[in-house]
């Protein structure tokens, strides 16, 4: 009995901290979806009115939402492909390697609000560094963050710069391939690709099962660049999900609403992941 409660008590900090500040706001969070709650007064009971109002009479919920979609469908698939690529780039067995895996990991781990200030440098249109090479070869560059054309895509392909996160586990995955599959398959003649396609990727398919859950949930929640880097324009292009809930929240102080997105998109992640789940039974393979 005082075992259970010494460890109860080493178990306590982390037990205070997930019920104050995780559980009871999430449950709050449903009685506030139902009201209208600006934070200085108290919430008043509107029911479903917010949920009214967000489904038929904002249209740029639906807009934020598109572009939210959109970026999972784009953003997780192209990071999945980059990772699995650097990785076996990187699984080779040459002098020198352990550097160039520190280099690549070492962007992952830069604050993502330094990264964003830094790569509002790179995408200036007059000074940055992407239009100065572009120059160099003839080329007039876009501005980058301030069209509506290229400001999603210069996102998009921003989020590759840390790649390195998840290329570290999928380096991992591959470290984990049984090297007797590679002797068997190359005694029957396969070649590089063959080994590449019929024994390297589907032993590291649980990996790319769960970087592709964790990509999805993380890519709905998309914030902290598009906050600070566009602050969701221009022409509301870069209005992401998790951008439009905060100002409605903290911008507008109409916690209540904010509090039903958020239930919303809680049911939407749960539903993209319980797909993803459902298809893993068709192309995900186990050892064993």
């Amino acid at each position: 009995m005082k075992k259970n409660l010494l460890g109860y008590a080493f178990l306590s900090p982390w037990l205070i901290g997930f019920l104050v500040f995780t559980l009871i706001p999430f449950v709050v969070s449903i009685y506030l979806s139902f009201t209208r709650y600006e934070v200085v007064t108290s919430p008043v009971w509107v029911g479903t009115a917010n949920y009214g109002e967000m489904f038929s009479r904002d249209p740029i919920f639906w807009k934020a939402l598109v572009i939210t979609l959109k970026y999972a469908a784009v953003a997780v698939p192209l990071g999945t492909v980059a990772g699995v690529g650097l990785a076996l780039l990187l699984n080779a067995d040459i002098r020198g390697m352990s550097v160039y895996r520190t280099l690549f990991f070492i962007p992952s781990i830069v604050p993502m609000v330094a990264t964003s200030v830094v790569f509002i440098w790179i995408l200036n249109p007059q000074i940055g560094l992407v239009n100065g090479i572009l120059k160099k070869f003839g080329v007039v560059g876009p501005a980058w963050l301030a069209d509506p054309k290229y400001a999603f895509w210069s996102l998009v392909m921003m989020g590759l710069w840390s790649v390195g996160g998840s290329m570290i586990i999928y380096l991992a995955g591959l470290k984990d391939v049984p090297p007797h599959l590679y002797e068997a398959a190359m005694i029957d003649g396969a070649s590089s690709f063959q080994r590449l396609r019929h024994v390297t990727l589907p032993m590291i398919t649980p990996v790319i099962f769960f970087n592709l859950v964790m990509g999805v949930i993380g890519a709905f929640q998309y914030f902290t660049q598009a906050y600070i880097m566009t602050s969701g324009g221009p022409e509301d292009s870069t209005m992401f999900y998790a951008l439009y809930l905060f100002n409605r929240a903290w911008r507008y102080l109409d916690m209540g609403y904010a509090s039903a997105m958020a239930w919303v998109l809680f049911i939407v992640i749960m539903i993209c992941t319980g797909l993803i789940f459902k298809s893993q039974k068709k192309w995900v393979h186990y050892g064993g």
